[in-house]
């Protein structure tokens, strides 16, 4: 026995050892007398592994923030057919994280028998030892006795699918300024917030041929993040906290990591994540940074920036350049006394705070005055809900604000010396410096908005001809479809195309900018009949700008609101002037909500327009192909032609999509991609209008890629 034990290592040979020196059948017995732990042996290891190591690995052994699972497949492949020592080795040595091998030999004997227990590997007799040549004897197997698992006597070999990841090259300055064709880097493609893929495999000509290449399932929930792909892996943010690494050619998981919150935090939107070097980044419902590995999943750095039981979120995702990681908070309801919403700088490498900028003015400050003589501590708003854009060429980072809930308060104007009511830093574009934090210009486009339509969404850097000469522009809307241009270097203002869909501006100046306010339909205790709605003209859903044509397609969506006064006032209301919306259709309509603008910055008049019942639901994605897509309410994916609006295909999705298309290439060929699961405020505040469209009971979310089918060779 000792000659034909020594000389093999797999579990099979020393189960066949076993049976043949002593006649046991070659079954359950056998393994027993190689491997062994009791119940209360492995009760109490629960109990430690509670006290110790939950925190890293989590409540289920496969869910904590490590993404270093103890329980499941994963660690089967690693551990299974190896010996009991390999294990009870890596756990004494490096268990709990914080203070390895601290615990007593029983301890740890108790945690790797709780772990074998959860991983269907099944209690003896004899307890599990704590002495490494005992153990070195022990082999677990490879598939635990689980009635669905894998035989526990018969060697598995192991499959290796194609591992895209492993090619993963870092990600860098140049790679952000002007991404390769192929990928997806951001949640608008590039720095410079386009939305525009080179792509051109897929045209106008053979676009009704598309198909299905993949779908996957996400956890269900909202899902508004945009996936990104590089070197042909796809990085999906979920509702949840969940992040996973996918095969953007096959839809097969590469590996998943998940976040775990805080006690009490709730899970929230988010809108995007980052690539820089060879790390991931995202935030997340309890106001951290994350970084991690992007070819292994592997927790780098945790960073905590703000504090949900404050009411700071964070939902905008982070904008990474030279080295430094951007994200802004919000602080909706909220007031300044905790800070209000900050732009926050991290070092991309190690996680350490850089900066901090407020986005409230503060007294004594530049536009510290401009809150109607209200105290710094009483001031909320300003929050920045969308990832920012950044310019090599300036240099600057762009962000955009959101407007104040607490609106009472500004009304009416104080009659003091150098007091305003424009609410600073309130629905305004923020140029910051990403080493210093500092602000370089600002530029507000609607002072005193009384009706929470905000200017929090995308910048986009384009390249224009002003008086005749090439200039760098940043070109943004708010939520009442207006768009303001804006030089990129100064913040001078240069130029606004207003798209009929508001009447809160009665003018604006042609060499300021600045919006006269309808100030009749400010709330009064009567109704007033506003627009666009709450949920904007405009919103979070990106329009698309192609360089090449000057075309700029913007998702929009035509209702208006009444204003009506609420009982009980600013307590219950959704402003603190004591008003709620109530959607409506515009006076003009003729049932279709939908809207699709291609709008030419050249003459910055219409090309075309796409008009539908359903309310757009999605951003905008154009490509050199000539494809324009959008989804709708209605559960639809839409392919354009991008020359006239004409449609080209479309497919009906599981749910609606809250997020955008994005385009990509895999060994030459190109993909379609969008994520579905219906987000939050915007995707609701639609429905009323639309009742008969339903989504499903059942919340759902996936990733659904399309291609065009592949030639067969004769």
């Amino acid at each position: 026995m000792r000659s034909c034990a020594t000389s093999t290592r797999t579990v099979l040979r020393v189960l066949l050892c076993l049976s043949l020196v002593d006649g046991a059948a070659f079954g359950v017995q056998a393994q027993e007398r190689a491997l062994s732990y009791t119940p209360q042996q492995s009760a109490n290891g629960r109990l430690a592994y509670l006290s110790s190591c939950v925190m890293c690995h989590g409540a289920h052994l496969s869910d904590g923030p490590l993404g270093k699972p103890l329980k499941g497949p994963q660690f089967m492949q690693k551990y299974g057919g190896r010996s009991v020592a390999e294990l009870y080795e890596v756990t004494r040595t490096t268990m709990p994280s914080a203070k390895p091998g601290s615990l007593d030999e029983a301890t740890y004997a108790a945690l790797v028998a709780y772990i074998l227990q959860q991983n269907a590997i099944v209690a003896g007799d004899a307890p599990l030892p704590s002495d490494p040549q005992q153990l070195a004897r022990m082999m677990i197997p490879g598939g635990g006795f689980s009635i669905m698992d894998y035989s526990p006597y018969t060697p598995q070999k192991p499959v290796r699918l194609p591992n895209p990841v492993e090619q993963f090259k870092p990600v860098g300055n140049a790679d952000l300024a002007d991404p390769p064709a192929q990928d997806w880097l951001t949640w608008r493609r590039g720095w410079d917030g386009h939305g525009f893929s080179p792509l051109k495999e897929i045209t106008a000509a053979n676009a009704g041929s598309l198909r299905l290449a993949w779908s996957w399932t996400l956890p269900a929930g909202s899902a508004e993040a945009v996936p990104l792909v590089r070197d042909g892996t796809m990085f999906v943010l979920s509702y949840g906290e969940s992040v996973q690494a996918i095969n953007a050619q096959t839809g097969d998981l590469l590996w998943q990591y998940n976040h775990a919150l805080e006690p009490g935090a709730a899970p929230f939107v988010k809108r995007g994540l980052a690539l820089w070097g060879e790390l991931l980044y995202f935030g997340t419902s309890d106001v951290h940074v994350v970084a991690l590995n992007a070819r292994t999943g592997a927790l780098v750095w945790d960073r905590k920036i703000g504090d949900f039981k404050r009411h700071e979120g964070l939902s905008a995702g982070p904008l990474v350049a030279d080295g430094i990681v951007m994200v802004g908070t919000t602080g909706t309801g909220v007031s300044a006394r905790f800070g209000g919403p900050q732009l926050v700088g991290l070092d991309a490498a190690s996680g350490r705070e850089l900066w901090r900028l407020g986005t409230i003015a503060k007294p004594g400050e530049p536009g510290g005055d401009s809150w109607n003589g209200i105290p710094f501590a009483a001031r909320s708003g300003a929050s920045i809900w969308t990832p920012g854009s950044y310019d090599p060429d300036t240099g600057l980072a762009y962000f955009g604000t959101g407007n104040t809930y607490d609106t009472g308060p500004l009304l009416p104007l104080k009659q003091q010396p150098g007091i305003t009511n424009a609410a600073l830093y309130t629905d305004s574009t923020l140029a910051v410096d990403p080493h210093s934090g500092k602000l370089a210009w600002y530029f507000q486009h609607f002072p005193n908005d009384q009706w929470d339509l905000d200017w929090a969404f995308e910048r986009q850097l384009v390249t224009l001809q002003i008086n005749g000469a090439p200039r760098r522009v940043v070109i943004t809307a708010g939520k009442s479809a207006i768009y303001d241009a804006l030089d990129a270097r100064t913040g001078k203002y240069l130029f606004s195309i207003d798209l009929g869909l508001q009447n809160v501006a009665k003018s604006i100046d042609p060499l300021t900018g600045r919006k006269d306010p309808n100030t009749a339909l400010y709330p009064d205790g009567t109704v007033k009949l506003v627009c666009p709605h709450g949920a904007g003209a405009k919103n979070y859903l990106p329009a698309s700008w192609n360089q090449r044509s000057g075309v700029l397609v913007v998702p929009l969506n035509e209702a208006c609101m009444d204003l009506y006064p609420v009982p009980g006032g600013g307590d219950v209301s959704a402003l603190s002037s004591g008003v709620n919306w109530g959607i409506r259709p515009r006076p003009d309509s003729d049932g279709n909500f939908g809207r699709l603008e291609a709008l030419s910055l050249l003459t910055r008049k219409p090309l075309w327009t796409v008009r539908q019942h359903a309310p757009v639901s999605s951003g905008v994605l154009t490509t050199a192909g000539g494809l324009t897509l959008a989804a709708t309410y209605d559960r639809v994916l839409h392919v354009y032609d991008s020359a006239n609006g004409r449609e080209l295909w479309q497919a009906r999705l599981n749910d609606i999509s809250s997020s955008s298309p994005i385009s990509f290439a895999v060994h030459g060929k190109q993909y379609l991609a969008l994520v579905v699961g219906e987000g939050g405020f915007h995707a609701r505040s639609f429905q009323p209008l639309v009742p008969e469209l339903r989504s499903p009971p059942n919340r759902g979310a996936a990733v659904w890629v399309f291609t065009l089918p592949t030639e067969k060779i004769p």
